[in-house]
């Protein structure tokens, strides 16, 4: 069994001994992930430069625990919705091979369209 697979089934069984499935439909979920991702955004809302990495050295933990909390959420909605996580991402990275070629992106930020 892979570690995501293990991750997963803590988060069910989390969530199942406290009889919260009954709250946890997609589209609350995803706000759920959506909320605990811009807690995530908020420890850097504002910072530049030196500022940001300040954030990431001073308040690891708290980046830490905003990154689980996502995570959280992803793994619950990937299990509910029976969403293999490993390769919906290697099917995505396949997919952004393809739109983004080594040779035409490499250190460039443009959009796919404008390579």
């Amino acid at each position: 069994m892979s570690e995501l697979h293990a991750l997963a089934d803590e988060v069910i069984a989390f969530r199942d001994e406290r009889d919260w499935k009954q709250f946890h439909n997609p589209k609350d979920v995803a706000i759920s992930l959506l909320l605990e991702a811009s807690e995530l955004v908020e420890l850097f809302q504002w910072k530049q430069g030196d500022e940001i990495a300040q954030v990431v050295a001073g308040d690891k933990a708290r980046v830490a625990e905003e990154l689980a909390d996502v995570f959280y959420y992803t793994l619950l909605m990937s299990r509910d919705l029976g969403i293999d996580l490993a390769e919906a991402l290697r099917s995505k990275l396949v997919s952004n091979a393809q739109k983004y070629p080594a040779d035409k992106a490499k250190g460039k930020s443009s959009k796919y369209t404008e390579l």
